[in-house]
């Protein structure tokens, strides 16, 4: 398989030619049953199908979103102390819980929805405290997050952008670049130094820009990795692992849309 700039897609038991560590596609595999023959393969080690990606995306996406529509409403309108604790609490729990699926070998569905709530949580919060002084923000950053998955995943299926090798080494080292720009910046912000990346000009403009054009191509390393995973046989229970790597994508794609919808409704 090829690389890919996504943490949740790194540690995949993944095999050499249509399978994966721990299942195989030939039917002498199976378990035999006195009298019936090969037993058929149970929902936990079937190979994944296309059905399996979007029920389970799906559903994690679905989690995230009624969390963060019902903490956003709960925090509208609030104070800011009201909104900051359950805004690090997600933020936290989400960065550790994401850490644990990247580690954990076996898939697991109820981290995955754990980490989907989480992330509504947080992102639940500060789109309500932005939602009060911008109002719609919100809807129109859902909105333009939707409208770039749903535009890169037409440009993946028709093939308009083919994923090669060498775009991928270029979307992982951007990708690997932009991680790098903002944690110097936030070094250089504790010492007091602001470099004007995440201001509300137009280099935090363009930053900001740049940092969504990296977040959908990034989609198409998602969606290329859950093709192939599909292609090579990998078991159905990993597609909790697209779900995951999708939504960690969906969370920096929509975390830049809100910023820069701030950053235009400035004064």
């Amino acid at each position: 398989m090829r690389s890919t700039s996504n943490p949740a897609f790194r540690n995949l038991p993944v095999g050499g030619q249509g399978g994966t560590a721990g299942y195989q596609t030939q039917t002498q595999d199976y378990p035999v049953q006195p009298g019936h023959g090969y037993a058929p393969p149970t929902a936990g080690d079937r190979p994944m199908t296309v059905d399996d990606v979007v029920t389970k995306t799906g559903a994690t996406l679905g989690v995230a979103l009624i969390v963060g529509v019902g903490t956003a409403f709960a925090v509208r309108g609030q104070d800011i102390s009201v909104a900051y604790p359950p805004m690090i609490i997600g933020m936290l729990a989400g960065l550790v819980l994401a850490l644990i699926i990247i580690f954990k070998r076996t898939p697991n569905p109820a981290l995955v929805l754990s980490y989907a709530a989480a992330e509504g949580v947080f992102l639940g919060s500060i789109t309500g405290v932005m939602d009060y002084f911008i109002p719609g923000i919100g809807a129109q950053a859902i909105l333009g997050t939707a409208l770039v998955f749903v535009t890169m995943l037409v440009v993946y299926r028709t093939g308009a952008i083919r994923v090669t090798p060498k775009l991928t080494r270029w979307i992982i080292g951007a990708t690997v670049g932009a991680a790098g720009l903002m944690l110097i910046n936030l070094v250089l912000s504790l010492f007091g130094i602001n470099t004007g990346l995440r201001d509300a000009s137009p280099l935090g403009i363009g930053i900001t820009l740049l940092f969504i054009g990296i977040a959908a191509f990034n989609f198409l390393l998602d969606f290329d990795m859950a093709d192939q995973m599909i292609r090579n046989g990998v078991s159905a229970k990993f597609a909790w692992y697209v779900a995951f790597g999708l939504l960690v994508t969906l969370v920096w794609l929509y975390l830049e849309m809100l910023r820069l919808l701030a950053y235009l409704n400035s004064d």
